[in-house]
């Protein structure tokens, strides 16, 4: 009966460092299948051979823990050949309360994959910020969603940052290889324009803005935490992983970083929902019923209309609630 309890567990424990072995060991996928296939049989052995269960259970952990430890060991680099939409990494520059940020993304596209490449230094005056948009892109399930944060000035300006995979030429995103070591964490810093007209124009994808009840020196403190991340990145990079540091739980860190933190809810990791989350918070407007809410904060039409536009980030905007904020100076 022991046996049969523990069965469950030595299963998901052999499984995931199959994973380990399989997509981060060496690169010939003869050795390391090879190295997979060998803990497999030494799994097998102890289940057969060894007893009692405490024994078994001693012998599976010291192999368990040798490869968690090459694992664990494994590290991140800024030096690869990156795909072209992630090339360069933002660098920030703080003078009082203006922030340059160089390498902004603000590429001119034909396609998802024909494109001018124009990266861009741009400088922001934090005294003028006036609050968070949350943007929601689906491609797939209603369940999933990508979460990007934009951040809104007096003059007109919208920095866009969207936490991804930085993919290698000739790598794609993949669900299950996000869990391992297999994409470093890349903050893409963008012109609204690109980072969001490249999802409601050439990958099909159905956008939703919503306008944040975030507090000023909330948001300016998030901004400042995302930035500061940003170079550190930079000399440091880290790996990103498709449970604890994706596109809504880094957002999450950065939260918790400068404000109470809240309840966790099972809608942070199924984040298709997370605007449901965030209207029984009132951490979005409120005024209308949720699926009238949702239905005008649908922007993926007004985004192909918009295309290239200069005032591609004011055309999405129209007949959404403003969240209190005054007009903008466009």
């Amino acid at each position: 009966m022991k046996l049969a309890i523990s069965i469950p567990g030595l299963f998901l424990l052999t499984v995931w460092t199959v994973g380990c072995l399989w997509f981060d060991g060496p690169e010939s996928q003869l050795w390391a299948g090879a190295l997979a296939m060998t803990f497999v049989v030494a799994v097998i052995a102890l289940l057969v051979l060894v007893r009692p269960i405490w024994r078994l259970w001693v012998g599976f952990l010291v192999l368990f823990v040798l490869v968690q430890g090459w694992w664990i060991g494994i590290e991140p680099s800024n030096d690869r050949d990156w795909l072209a939409d992630v090339a360069r990494v933002p660098a920030v520059t703080f003078d009082g309360d203006l922030v340059t940020i160089r390498n902004v993304r603000n590429f001119q596209y034909r396609s998802e994959t024909d494109f001018d490449e124009i990266w861009e230094t741009r400088t922001y005056d934090l005294s003028q910020l006036r609050g968070i948009d949350m943007y929601l892109s689906y491609w797939g399930s209603p369940m999933m969603a990508h979460t990007i944060t934009s951040w809104e000035f007096a003059d007109g300006q919208h920095l866009a940052v969207s936490i991804e995979t930085r993919k290698e030429v000739g790598e794609e995103y993949s669900a299950v290889l996000g869990f391992f070591r297999q994409f470093e964490l890349y903050y893409v810093v963008a012109d609204e324009r690109d980072v969001i007209g490249v999802r409601t124009n050439h990958r099909g994808e159905d956008v939703y803005l919503y306008r944040m009840k975030t507090p000023l020196p909330v948001a300016r403190a998030m901004l400042v935490s995302y930035l500061e991340t940003m170079n550190r990145l930079a000399s440091a990079p880290s790996w990103y992983n498709a449970l604890v540091d994706n596109c809504t739980t880094v957002i999450r860190q950065h939260q918790r970083q400068v404000a109470p933190d809240k309840t966790f809810d099972w809608r942070i990791i199924v984040n298709g929902y997370i605007d449901e989350l965030g209207y029984e918070r009132g951490t979005i407007d409120t005024s209308l019923p949720f699926d009238e809410l949702r239905r005008k904060s649908n922007i993926t039409e007004r985004g192909k209309a918009a295309g290239a536009s200069p005032d591609f980030s004011q055309r999405i905007r129209e007949g959404l609630p403003t969240a209190d904020r005054p007009p903008l100076i466009y």
